[in-house]
């Protein structure tokens, strides 16, 4: 991974935590999206939110599904609020970023004691 997506990756991570720290572990996904975009936005870090994305078979679009952050047009952000990561939420993150052609994606659950951070890369 090149310097420029580590160190955004490392404000991110910063940012999330800051959140996590504030709010802790209770509310619903919904809550700690609109507080990272918040606390993104105090740091001056581009994002957009619910960014739909079309997903294609055999270049027929076949469903639009919606990303929940994306960082300076460059990080996926997947919130979820739940007991612990399932499979599916890593699925569902790599077919995000294989949709997009993005290569840095992270994975955070608010709903621990400690913020769960998952990174990966494709």
């Amino acid at each position: 991974m090149d310097l420029v997506l580590e160190d955004l990756s490392g404000k991110l991570i910063g940012a999330s935590i800051a959140v996590h720290k504030t709010l802790g572990p209770g509310f619903l996904e919904a809550t700690y999206e609109t507080a990272l975009c918040i606390e993104l936005r105090y740091r001056k870090i581009k994002y957009e939110k619910q960014k739909p994305i079309k997903t294609f078979y055999r270049n027929v679009p076949i469903g639009i599904h919606r990303i929940d952050l994306i960082v300076e047009q460059q990080v996926i952000v997947e919130l979820k609020a739940v007991e612990t990561f399932d499979r599916v939420h890593f699925a569902q993150l790599k077919s995000y970023l294989k949709a997009t052609g993005l290569h840095l994606g992270l994975l955070l659950n608010f709903n621990s004691p400690v913020l769960q951070i998952k990174r990966f890369v494709l």
